[in-house]
């Protein structure tokens, strides 16, 4: 409703109450940007603007840590995927749901298809309102995979697994 439309755009973004919605930023420039990450909370969020509309989810792939933010996306199945650079893992940014190809040997001849691991990656709401744009931190039930990296713990092997990138890197 407009009263409470008017009441989030007066709140200073260091005033906002857990739980409710965040400003990530003006629509034009978020657009214009195509990806970001921004923190919300205590996590790290990327929000996508891609196919007309935004999309946000946890910016840590649920795998292994790797920043979403320098990964590819593609559409698989109809469906707007984000892909780890680090290990190429594929997320529907729509729904955190991870996705992998396998064949299917009961077909003759055998054929690759594509398969779900599930929903592993927490997505968030976004809203825009006026121009600016908000996002709503997930409260799906129960943990996800993605929750790891967003945690103290998470944060400490995203820092060991860069390091030992960099070692790996540097002998080459």
């Amino acid at each position: 409703n407009l009263t409470e439309e008017k009441q989030l755009l007066a709140m200073d973004e260091e005033k906002q109450p857990t739980g409710g919605l965040h400003f990530v930023g003006k629509k034009d420039e978020l657009i214009k940007a195509k990806r970001c990450v921004r923190p919300v909370e205590d996590r790290d969020v990327l929000i996508i603007h891609a196919r007309g509309r935004f999309f946000a989810l946890d910016s840590h792939c649920y795998h292994a840590g790797g920043e979403l933010l320098n990964g590819d996306i593609e559409e698989i199945n109809g469906r707007l995927c984000m892909v780890c650079p680090r290990h190429k893992y594929k997320i529907c940014v729509a729904d955190g749901e991870g996705l992998y190809t396998a064949t299917d040997t009961n077909e003759n001849p055998p054929v690759k298809k594509w398969y779900s691991y599930g929903v592993k990656q927490r997505t968030h709401l976004v809203k825009e309102i006026n121009g600016d744009v908000f996002v709503k931190l997930s409260r799906y039930p129960g943990w996800l995979e993605s929750d790891f990296y967003q945690g103290e713990r998470g944060k400490v092997e995203r820092v060991k697994a860069a390091e030992a990138a960099k070692k790996k890197s540097s002998k080459s």
